[in-house]
């Protein structure tokens, strides 16, 4: 019988080279991530995959899964531990090999297999590792999955069973590439800046950009597990920053830049204005549903308000709803209402049909930010920024605060202000116009100013974000008024990045 996983070893000692590492709070609400080594060890990865394997019977999914890994010195061992859990569990296993997230999700269509394990830790720091999940194509695995997972992991209760079986799929990214760019060349001429932060998605961004008619400028897209200038993080403002001096030096129409596993996107326009995710999605939306009216829109809580009041979105009779920040949440989300695309703040869009599986894809995110300009000649970037309404919002923001205490504390600052709204009291200054609570809270007053505070899903930290149509200051003073709740919990410490 495969022993029963730790929550704690020694690295370097008998007991850690023969018993597997698991700590539990790696299982996310959507995926798991681990720093290797530390929380979790190879055998601990194959328990993972006898858990998963496991799992998926348990569903009654056809026992038959894809698998790929990011760049990242030590994914492809993670992911072949991943894959010796699988098979243990009668699971035949499709390997494409070194490919960003979305190459995986695409495979599950173009292989006609049900099921996707992507090793990958996304934008998070080296040391870190972890898998995204689905059983469900075009969906990821969400809270109820993965506390399923969980159990069965750490409870060591796997159904193994004959009949695993592996193969590799070779050149899967050519045809990847191949089905993204089965579309129209681009009629204007854009120079496009493609940021890849030495990420996965160094190896491909250029190809997929070129393919459609773009003139690209390569930047930091050797491939490099070290990422020796900054984490590719669409949400980092030092990769923001290279983006803006790279398009002001080139006199490029945008940027572009992808996070590590590819599955996200960052914009930087060509006056070098880094202009956040959601407003690009109100900018997409506008473009979207001038096509489609009355379309659907599903955005993240932690999105700019601009959903709502934008006066061409209303014109064309879309409809949006704020639901619960996190990949998995959105892709359901999407899926269930039927909308044509989903946005989040952090740079995961999701794309229905015509324009896409479902699924989040930078890479088809990309395109459509080309097409938009495309479809608008005589506009650039930076005047299809400047003709949203004007808002002045944060970046996300995230005090540390660990693991165990994170949902805790989140769920005090909810009746927090449920109590303050109860009991008609004012918060930075004036009543509270409207709470949101799907996700944390977003706090709203009555100029439409507001604060989010929520728990990361993938980190030990919370998050922030701040946003105000009025001015600057009213921003500031949202801020200000979120952190001095914040402050009263000393479990609650430093920022990562602050307005």
């Amino acid at each position: 019988m495969f022993p029963i996983p730790k929550s704690v070893l020694t690295p370097n000692t008998y007991a850690y080279e023969s018993s597997p590492l698991v700590k539990p709070t790696g299982f996310r609400e959507y995926d798991a991530r681990w720093l290797l080594e530390k929380e979790i060890n190879l055998m601990g990865i194959q328990a993972l995959g006898m858990g998963l394997g496991t799992l998926i019977k348990e569903m009654g999914v056809k026992p038959e899964i894809v698998t790929g890994h990011d760049f990242r010195s030590y994914s492809a061992s993670v992911k072949m531990a991943l894959v010796s859990g699988l098979m243990a569990a009668g699971c035949k296993v499709h390997d494409i090999g070194l490919c960003i997230t979305p190459m995986a999700y695409f495979a599950q269509f173009d292989l006609d297999v049900p099921c996707v394990a992507m090793v990958t830790a996304s934008h998070n720091d080296n040391g870190w590792t972890g898998v995204k999940m689905g059983a469900n194509r075009p969906l990821t695995f969400g809270p109820q999955e993965m506390t399923r997972l969980k159990e069965i992991v750490l409870g060591s209760k796997f159904n193994l069973g004959s009949g695993g079986s592996y193969v590799f799929v070779e050149n899967f990214p050519d045809r990847y590439i191949a089905d993204v760019n089965n579309r129209p060349k681009i009629k204007r001429k854009l120079k496009v800046v493609a940021a890849c932060g030495n990420g996965t998605a160094g190896a491909f961004a250029p190809r997929v950009l070129e393919a459609i008619g773009c003139e690209v400028v390569p930047l930091d897209c050797e491939l490099d597990h070290t990422f020796p200038r900054y984490n590719p993080n669409t949400e980092d403002m030092k990769m923001l920053h290279a983006m803006r001096d790279a398009v002001l030096v080139n006199n490029a129409d945008v940027a572009l830049g992808f996070d590590g596993d590819g599955d996200r996107c960052g914009v930087v326009d060509n006056e070098g204005e880094e202009i956040f995710a959601d407003k690009v999605g109100v900018m997409l939306a506008r473009d979207m549903s001038s096509l489609h009216k009355n379309a659907t829109f599903v955005v993240d809580v932690k999105s700019t308000g601009l959903f709502l009041t934008d006066p061409v979105l209303k014109a064309n009779g879309v409809k949006v709803d704020y639901w619960k920040t996190g990949h998995s949440y959105i892709k359901r989300r999407v899926n269930e209402l039927g909308a044509v695309a989903g946005f989040e703040k952090s740079g995961h869009f999701f794309f229905n049909k015509p324009f896409g599986r479902g699924y989040d894809d930078g890479m088809i995110f990309a395109l459509a930010v080309c097409d938009m300009l495309d479809r608008n000649p005589e506009k650039s970037m930076a005047d299809l920024r400047k003709a949203l309404p004007k808002t002045w919002g944060s970046p996300t923001m995230a005090p540390h605060c660990a693991d165990e205490k994170k949902y805790g504390i989140v769920d005090s600052v909810v009746k927090h202000f449920e109590g303050m709204q109860k009991n008609g009291m004012r918060f930075c200054g004036q009543p509270i116009r409207d709470l949101v609570t799907v996700n944390g809270v977003r706090v709203t007053v009555e100029d439409g100013t507001w604060g989010l505070v929520r728990a990361s899903s993938n980190k030990p930290e919370l998050v922030v974000v701040v946003e105000s149509p009025v001015s600057e200051a009213r921003m500031r003073e949202m801020f200000k008024s979120i952190d001095s709740v914040l402050k009263t919990y000393p479990d609650v410490g430093e920022y990562n990045q602050t307005i």
